[in-house]
């Protein structure tokens, strides 16, 4: 059990029988009441938001996750697999279980799987990726005076905005985090 005063971004809570990913909190102090926190939860498994206000010092459970080391190997439709490093043993995880982390995978890439049991809640990819640009347009003369950036389309799908110095074929930098170029490998 956590206090809601200590609810941090991405933490996993186990309310009502189901796990909620904290999304947004905004702890509260009206000038005439008791503070409150006021929340926006994602369901982990079916991925609906709602806000949720507790009351300040109020407990909740945190979830119990297990992280487990794996590999992107290869997608199959609409599922991507993945082995794990320790016993080689290989699952496929949905699209909908990776979010927007899908634009950054690459094949042969650690990822950690995130379990609650031995149902799949998500997965972490690494903070930066470096991804080769496989389409960008050329720059144009006389419009690098403001250092602007134009669109690049990375070798996953991936579109980043990125300085006009960038060409195809670059190998870049990107937060995944973010979606934003950082430098030039």
């Amino acid at each position: 059990m956590i206090s809601v005063n200590d609810l941090k971004t991405g933490l996993t809570l186990d309310i009502d029988g189901g796990l909620w990913n904290v999304v947004e909190f905004m702890h509260v102090k009206p000038g005439k009441g008791a503070a409150f926190v006021r929340t926006k939860l994602k369901n982990a498994e079916t991925g609906n938001v709602v806000e949720k206000t507790f009351r300040a010092g109020e407990k909740v459970a945190k979830a119990t996750l297990d992280k487990r080391d794996m590999q992107y190997l290869y997608k199959e439709g609409n599922d991507y697999v993945m082995m794990d490093l320790e016993t080689y043993e290989q699952i496929s995880v949905g699209a909908d279980k990776i979010g927007d982390g899908v634009k950054y995978l690459k094949e042969n890439m650690n990822v950690a799987i995130l379990l609650h049991g031995s149902n799949i809640i998500g997965i972490d990819i690494p903070n930066f990726v470096e991804l080769e640009v496989v389409d960008t347009p050329p720059a144009e003369k006389g419009n690098t005076a403001q250092g602007g950036t134009k669109p690049a389309t990375l070798e996953t799908g991936a579109v980043v905005n990125v300085p006009f110095f960038v060409t195809t074929g670059t190998v870049i930098r990107v937060d995944t985090r973010t979606n934003e170029y950082l430098d030039r490998v």
